[in-house]
């Protein structure tokens, strides 16, 4: 079964998700569909007998050269000794210098493995570091890196990727797992933002639901209140100026106290990193609309 274009679960008229191959329904988990092409690398030879020598990794936009590039392996350590092995040593050493030969080539190879560390500390999808590492060659290419640090790039790119995703991650979640500064990341995603014209909205509070009940172990029934309390706001304009992680936090907490789920705001406030009288103040918000 094909991949459908339906924006609606047929069990429960629940919103649809990409996961992997699969699209889901974020209120009940139905599999509406599968994509069951392997977009992998092919083995088929029609030699006799497999010979996977004829093929390679994939190309990748993650790798300054894309990948293209040879390497000098380490298999044959324990057959060579002596003068031999110096030798490799030396060739694998100079072979290693010749891939980069430009100063660019250094800070791509510097911001594409701070990129990779990044994506897999904030268990972000594996196309984000791909498409992290395109938006870093982006800016390089546009001679926003002078006097602004790698490290915040890299750091604003993953950031500005997993807000495109709708997979979003707090400014304090990235600089937490980063080697970046605060300032060093806003002064870097302001940057690309004016000159490139990253395709970032505003953050809507229902991306944070899922990790949020998640976190918190409540269930799928809370999930789908609180999402109407957030319909409910925005139909009110009642968010101007709120924090989204503090907004979804909120219903989150107001939808459990309607289900009778023992939930705090302290804790609610706790996993969306914002103070108690935060929750709180959105906890009378939705009172009065009610």
């Amino acid at each position: 079964m094909g991949i459908t274009d339906s924006d609606n679960c047929p069990e429960c008229d629940g919103r649809l998700r990409m996961d992997g191959t699969e699209l889901c329904c974020e209120e009940c988990g139905l599999v509406v569909a599968e994509d069951a092409i392997d977009h992998g690398p092919e083995w088929r030879s029609f030699e006799d007998g497999p010979d996977r020598r004829r093929t390679g990794a994939p190309l990748t936009r993650s790798r300054h050269d894309r990948g293209l590039s040879t390497e000098i392996g380490y298999e044959a350590r324990g057959r060579i000794t002596g003068r031999k092995r110096r030798q490799l040593a030396r060739l694998r050493r100079e072979h290693d210098r010749a891939r980069i030969a430009t100063k660019a080539d250094s800070n791509q190879v510097c911001g594409f493995s701070q990129i990779k560390g990044l994506v897999d500390r904030l268990s972000l999808p594996l196309d984000a570091r791909e498409q992290a590492c395109r938006l870093f060659e982006s800016a390089q290419n546009d001679g926003l890196l002078p006097g602004r640090s790698i490290e915040g790039f890299a750091a604003a790119c993953v950031y500005t990727v997993a807000r495109t995703l709708e997979v979003p991650r707090t400014i304090d979640e990235v600089v937490a797992s980063a080697s970046a500064t605060d300032a060093e990341l806003k002064a870097a995603y302001d940057a690309m933002n004016r000159e490139l014209g990253l395709p970032t909205g505003p953050i809507e509070p229902t991306t944070y639901i899922p990790r949020f009940a998640s976190e918190l172990d409540l269930s799928t029934d809370i999930e789908r209140l609180a999402r109407s309390f957030i319909e409910r706001l925005v139909a009110n304009n009642a968010i101007g100026g709120r924090n989204p992680c503090g907004v979804a936090a909120a219903c989150l907490y107001v939808a459990a106290k309607r289900q009778g789920c023992p939930v705090t705001q302290v804790e609610a406030g706790s996993v969306a990193d914002v103070a108690p009288v935060t929750i709180r103040k959105t906890a009378q918000t939705l009172a009065e609309l009610n």
